[in-house]
């Protein structure tokens, strides 16, 4: 997968939505399908979306026991998503189930998708993560520690603020992606996110992939603001 475009999420509950927000799109995209869109649509809206010609991020972050999570991975790798994810609080074990199930699940002669570990949630704040996770360390510590443990385990990279990204760089590697959702033009709304950033920031911090969400998919003309966007992350590359 070499699209280093940034990553759209597609926060749509239906098909129909995708479908009239890709309308006015005349390029190959790389978009995001999250929990609400595929328990909606089902295996079916990645299929779509790749048929369509666009690369898929699959964003269930899986949980779970490590054979279920494999098991699980070995179905979704048969979708043709570019890249999946899961929760790297499940552990070393459950993260090296996932990869095991990835590869098992790809056809002979295919890629498999690119696996990639949530650390810290983008809506997290360091006060949260300690009252309510009970974890002793700061934000940064525990986010660069999930990194860590994920390469650790063989995945490709994580999902972390921006934030984290440079030292994510510093002590896992230029090779190991540092995804970055959270990502708002500098007059966008904040929404949920409570560790965001710019495009530029992004690039500038080390952000190998960054996830655009409702500041594109709400704007009043969304391939403005996504070439806008585009721009801006390119700027610095």
């Amino acid at each position: 997968m070499n699209n280093r475009n940034p990553i759209i999420a597609l926060d749509f509950s239906a098909k129909e939505e995708v479908l009239q927000f890709l309308k006015p799109f005349d390029e190959k995209l790389f978009v995001k399908v999250g929990m609400e869109l595929y328990l909606q649509e089902g295996p079916t809206i990645v299929t779509d979306l790749k048929e369509m010609g666009h690369d898929v991020f699959l964003d269930l972050k899986l949980h779970d026991i490590p054979n279920t999570v494999q098991s699980a991975m070995r179905g979704l790798a048969k979708l043709g998503a570019d890249l999946v994810n899961v929760h790297a609080a499940g552990g070393l074990r459950m993260m090296e189930s996932a990869l095991e199930g990835l590869e098992a699940g790809t056809e002979a002669g295919k890629q498999r998708p690119l696996l990639i570990a949530v650390t810290q949630l983008t809506s997290t704040s360091e006060q949260q993560m300690k009252s309510e996770q009970k974890i002793n360390l700061s934000l940064q510590e525990s986010v660069i520690h999930y990194a860590e443990l994920s390469k650790r385990a063989g995945l490709d990279g994580v999902v972390c603020s921006v934030l984290e990204a440079a030292d994510i760089n510093k002590f896992c590697g230029e090779d190991f992606l540092r995804v970055t959702p959270g990502i708002r033009l500098s007059d966008s709304t904040v929404h949920d996110q409570i560790r965001i950033a710019t495009p530029e920031v992004a690039r500038s911090e080390g952000s190998s992939l960054i996830v655009v969400g409702r500041a594109i998919t709400q704007s009043e003309n969304p391939v403005e603001t996504y070439q806008l966007v585009k721009q801006q992350w390119e700027v610095l590359q």
